[in-house]
């Protein structure tokens, strides 16, 4: 057969994870951001004597590695994009970084849980104006880090294999995770500067580590959250009901066809895979069930075998 007629029928399995995208920029910019002030406040902490100061810039140290993860993510699945070891390309090295992010997430949760149990239990004395000086910096500095990284879902313009290509909406799981790292650094400070300031004032010390494990709950609330969504992908968990039932109702329209497997799974962000059987009383080529399909279904890979119906 000639390679040329043949090629007709081959395409690539990128699905688009080859092209930069947004969260890979964003996250660079919150790592240098992290890592400066990581570096700041350690040389100041040794500098000055500060236990204060040196505990957060290590807190900085080890979120500036979470985020490292993401950035890593992202980078590794650009560049083995095209790489065939990955059957259906590296869409969830995404998925695998916000899942390595969510395990992270509640393991800061369980220390901020245990630190502040321990505190309740065995009170420390607490420097109040540089504990404040050192939230309220850490807290300015975590909000830009949430401002430039957003919450916002991606739009991709997904290319279609047999379909013409069209506009999704999905989540990055990966710039999810780097988010609520930042953000859940926001919210300790921001707790930390309320306790620290009715501790001040009002005397009341146990304030500190009440608010460091309600804190913890909040974190470890976003990491199962996470840990939920990504896993269920990582496990090929069936897909969207909504999409399934779209593919059902454009195959069966009448009753000449049925479809008795479907199989719809994530392949990466707002990417999806499907493999179908079809029984038929008059059974067609698989193309022509293939463009039974709307074109705005964001399946970039589709295998359909075809049975023909017999009466026993």
């Amino acid at each position: 057969m000639k390679e040329e007629i043949l090629q007709r029928w081959r395409h690539s399995h990128a699905f688009g994870q080859d092209q930069k995208r947004p969260g890979e920029t964003r996250t660079l910019i919150v790592i240098a951001i992290t890592a400066t002030m990581m570096v700041v406040e350690i040389v100041a902490g040794i500098a000055y004597g500060s236990m204060a100061l040196l505990a957060d810039g290590l807190h900085m140290g080890s979120h500036a590695v979470a985020l490292g993860i993401s950035a890593f993510a992202y980078i590794y699945a650009r560049r083995h994009a095209h790489n065939e070891r990955y059957s259906f390309g590296t869409g969830k090295v995404n998925t695998l970084g916000g899942y390595t992010g969510a395990i992270l997430l509640a393991i800061f949760a369980i220390m901020m849980a245990w630190e502040s149990m321990m505190r309740l239990i065995d009170p420390v004395a607490i420097a109040f104006n540089q504990a404040i000086f050192v939230a309220t910096l850490g807290l300015i500095v975590n909000g830009a880090s949430v401002f430039i990284l957003g919450d916002d879902h991606s739009h991709g313009h997904d290319h279609g294999h047999d379909h013409d290509h069209g506009h999704h909406h999905h989540h990055d799981h990966n710039l999810r995770s780097a988010y609520l790292h930042v953000l859940a650094d926001a919210l300790t400070s921001l707790l930390a500067i309320v306790a620290l300031l009715i501790g001040k004032y009002y005397g009341a010390i146990w304030m500190d580590p009440l608010m460091g494990i309600v804190g913890a709950i909040l974190v470890a609330r976003w990491s199962i959250g996470l840990l939920k969504t990504t896993s269920a992908i990582l496990l090929d968990e069936q897909g969207s009901e909504e999409i399934a039932a779209t593919i059902r109702e454009a195959i069966e329209f009448s009753d000449e066809h049925k479809i008795v497997d479907l199989h719809l799974w994530t392949v990466g962000p707002g990417i999806y895979a499907s493999v179908l059987s079809v029984v038929s009383r008059s059974p067609q080529q698989p193309g022509y069930f293939k463009s039974l399909l709307p074109d705005h279904l964001p399946i970039q890979h589709i295998s359909i075998e075809v049975h023909e119906y017999e009466e026993s």
